[in-house]
């Protein structure tokens, strides 16, 4: 049975409630994590000031089970016989991912754009940073497509050094299908070390380590906490969270393909939340059914009955999900008004798995609710835009502005403004 087992739905239905309030509820289901800060910022501290030892001493406790920790770096050698030895569907699937992965985070590169005034023009730039690192998780299950939605964004970002990492087992190396697929996706250098140990080292550096422009990927409540309090030093993606799924389903949908959607997002265990929404109780109730007989995995289940598909919408426009399924004519219907999600599938056949391997749109997305303000993992978290001022005669501007610098107390700034006057 389910750990957490689907309440009966009039527990969670909408009726006089607001989506304000229901989305409350459900994220009021999953608790908050016990703070983690001060844990984080001492290994923060101790990484800073013993650099490699002090990475190697964490990996021993936290990864290796206390055995030796194995060399930080990972030899070429070992990226290329771990690439030869993918077996061929695994390789196939990975270049394939690439592949799409690479051609949609191209698509959103933007040519540099210059806008002409009569007297001056301020041209629009942007350059890749120069060393960024993709976080790759490893404690419950290795995650070969996080590097290839973390590398090959970067590299379709003109990131000439993109950097992995990811936590070593108890014998000391990283699976060779993570390291096969850093191979494949162009990772210039990797690391064995994992944690809130390995955050520190990218942003501060250590003897072996070169810090990094920028951080990204999924990580545990230590890996997010550390990319938090080192967002000052360095660039990081966002604060990913535990993982959610809302699907909206018209009456007629099949729930075959719904079920195995939900319980394929459950697969990321606990502090996982999916919702199924739908008009149709009978739909409802089939999926409950369905759902109550199959092993737990921590995370947590709900249904909500609503009345209509517009209420659906404004429902998944306040919960602002990770990932949105639309499936039904109805439903489908909305998906040009969603502007509050991290990624939307649309109809049926879009199961949410697709993207977090082979259609091309990245997994690394907002979670609990960021989708609000924050985007999916993509070129614009490896690039930094900056403007070119050219001023051909600034007389005009000078006379507009000096006055302003003046009401603000800027004296000094509204005469060199001025000295650009020259003689009338």
């Amino acid at each position: 049975m389910l750990s957490e087992p689907i309440v009966a739905l009039d527990q969670l239905s909408a009726g006089s409630r607001t989506p304000e309030q229901l989305v409350a509820a459900l994220r009021l289901l999953i608790p908050a994590g016990a703070s983690v800060a001060d844990g984080v910022k001492q290994i923060i501290e101790r990484v800073r000031g013993g650099g490699d030892a002090a990475v190697a001493d964490y990996t021993e406790r936290y990864d290796t089970g206390g055995m030796p920790a194995p060399e930080l770096r990972v030899s070429a050698q070992v990226l290329q016989d771990s690439a030869r030895g993918l077996a061929a569907d695994v390789r196939a699937g990975l270049q394939q991912a690439i592949e799409n992965v690479g051609a949609v985070a191209q698509a959103s590169l933007r040519d540099e754009r210059t806008v002409v005034f009569a007297d001056h023009a301020v041209v629009l730039r942007e350059a890749s940073v120069q060393r960024a690192a993709v976080y790759v998780p490893g404690g419950r299950a290795p995650y070969p497509s996080t590097v290839v939605m973390g590398a090959v964004t970067a590299r379709a970002a003109g990131v000439p050094e993109v950097v992995v990492c990811s936590p070593p087992g108890h014998g000391g190396e990283i699976d060779r299908v993570v390291l096969g697929a850093c191979q494949l996706a162009g990772a210039t250098e990797v690391y064995r070390m994992g944690g809130a140990q390995a955050i520190a080292a990218f942003a501060h550096g250590t003897e072996t380590v070169r810090a990094v422009d920028v951080i990204v990927g999924p990580g545990n409540l230590y890996v997010q906490e550390a990319k938090r309090q080192l967002s000052g030093v360095v660039g990081i993606d966002s604060f990913a969270g535990p993982s959610d799924l809302l699907v909206i389903a018209d009456a007629g949908s099949d729930p075959e393909p719904i079920v195995l959607d939900m319980l394929a997002q459950g697969e990321h265990g606990h502090g996982t939340l999916v919702v199924g929404v739908s008009s149709c109780a009978a739909l409802l109730h089939t999926l409950r059914d369905r759902l109550a007989h199959v092993p737990g995995t921590g995370a947590v289940y709900r249904l909500i009955e609503v009345p209509d598909s517009e209420y659906a919408l404004a429902l998944a426009q306040v919960f602002a999900p990770e990932h949105l399924e639309l499936i039904g004519p109805r439903a489908q219907e909305l998906a040009g008004r969603v502007t509050r999600a991290g990624c939307v599938f649309v109809g049926v056949a879009s199961a949410t798995a697709f993207g977090d391997y082979i259609a091309g749109s990245n997994h690394v997305l907002p979670t609990g609710g960021a989708a609000r303000f924050a985007s999916a993992l993509g070129t614009a978290h490896f690039r930094r835009s900056f403007t070119e001022v050219r001023i051909t005669d600034g007389a005009q501007m000078a006379r507009a502005a000096a006055p302003i610098a003046r009401a603000e107390g800027f004296e000094l700034h509204a005469r060199s403004m001025e000295a650009r006057i020259g003689d009338d």
